[in-house]
């Protein structure tokens, strides 16, 4: 085993690091979409839009681990964790599926969403179909030409500023998971809706809204795979988003973790370092066993990944190992700051907020040890 990145990947993180220092040195976190539109624009020319959709759509053909690198240096560069939350989801739950599974029609949208031009956003969530994606209830009937989309979709990342939406819709009730398609749907096309904003604990950089399909024709070109095999389609992409997408949350975490040694290294109480504190120093290096951990069962899922085996287990194992680190550590980091952590404004607070929904998110902890108790024999 060779746990050494090569002298590209190196460079590759370089490279993020610094495009995301000059591209984003004047932004702030915004919840104006016109400003998060902007904020797209900025970073999209770095190549992060498009980390792994093919070279021939403009996008730099990447693998898993490749992917997960360059996402892991842009959450270390980026605070505004929600920016870089939305940019991810739009590559991985949505551009990765249209680009494996899209025709002709649906791959014409490739170059814009690789070049950060059009903006896609994840349409699966119902407020009766969390966890449990087989209880959506927005339907796709068939019609001359296409489907009629009917049905509600009440969490779409990137909704309120989306151009596209990767959206699955139930073609045949009486065939479970089976009955299950998925389409690329342009904004444009009459019989959707939008709503607001909504408000958010966190990740604020990311917008999120409820979306509404009424009478909405979706003509053929825009069906990813075949009829019924959106379930399938889903999986692939969540494998994808479980694997790469929290890549990001590494990066954080290892800002946050220079940021507390800064810290601690330099604020004194009873005329020491707090560093010099064992009940301070543990703590730190707590925070740093969590990330160490649980970055190398994220770098060994994105290695299956590109080795062609989708290994269910290795990917709920580094999606919690991520997600509690991340909450974990982040607690640890209010801890360590005091009342400078609690206070808003200081950024450690914001750090909390953008990591509580990690838990959730691309498939609760919960499921996640389901799927892994399963694996294991229970």
């Amino acid at each position: 085993m060779d746990f050494e990145l090569s002298p590209t990947q190196i460079e590759r993180r370089a490279a993020v690091t610094a495009a995301v220092a000059k591209r984003l040195a004047a932004h702030e976190t915004t919840t104006d979409p016109e400003l998060v539109r902007l904020a797209w624009k900025n970073i999209a020319g770095s190549g992060l839009t498009g980390l792994c959709l093919p070279e021939e759509y403009g996008g730099s053909g990447l693998g898993a681990l490749d992917t997960a690198l360059a996402l892991e240096a842009f959450g270390a560069a980026c605070p505004d964790t929600g920016l870089v939350f939305g940019i991810a989801a739009h590559l991985l739950s949505c551009a990765v599926p249209v680009g494996e599974f899209g025709a002709a029609g649906a791959r014409d949208m490739l170059a814009g969403m690789a070049a950060g031009d059009v903006i896609a956003g994840n349409a699966m969530t119902e407020d009766e179909a969390g966890s449990d994606v087989g209880r959506i209830r927005t339907t796709a009937t068939r019609t001359e030409g296409g489907y009629v989309l009917d049905g509600e979709k009440s969490f779409v990342s990137n909704a309120p500023v989306a151009d596209v939406f990767v959206t699955y819709a139930v073609t045949d009730p009486a065939a479970g998971f089976l009955g299950i398609s998925a389409f690329a749907v342009p904004r444009d096309l009459d019989g959707i809706t939008v709503g607001e904003p909504l408000p958010k604990m966190g990740l604020d950089g990311c917008l999120a809204a409820r979306v509404r399909f009424e009478g909405c024709v979706v003509p053929d070109r825009y069906l990813l795979g075949a009829e019924g095999s959106g379930g399938a389609i889903f999986q692939h992409s969540m494998a994808w988003e479980r694997g790469c997408l929290f890549a990001a949350y590494l990066g954080l975490m290892e800002r946050q973790l220079a940021e507390c040694v800064r810290h601690t290294t330099e604020r004194r109480q009873f005329g020491r370092k707090i560093a010099g504190f064992q009940a301070v120093s543990h703590r730190v290096a707590r925070m740093r066993l969590r990330l160490e951990s649980a970055r190398l069962l994220l770098y060994r899922a994105c290695w299956l990944l590109d080795a062609g085996r989708t290994d269910v287990t290795a990917i709920a194992m580094a999606k919690t190992a991520v997600s509690e680190a991340a909450v974990a550590n982040s607690l640890d980091a209010v801890q360590l700051f005091g009342s400078a952590g609690y206070v808003a404004g200081a950024g450690i607070d914001q750090q909390l907020r953008d990591c509580l929904p990690t838990t959730i998110f691309s498939g609760t902890t919960e499921i996640q040890l389901e799927l892994i108790a399963r694996e294991t024999g229970l």
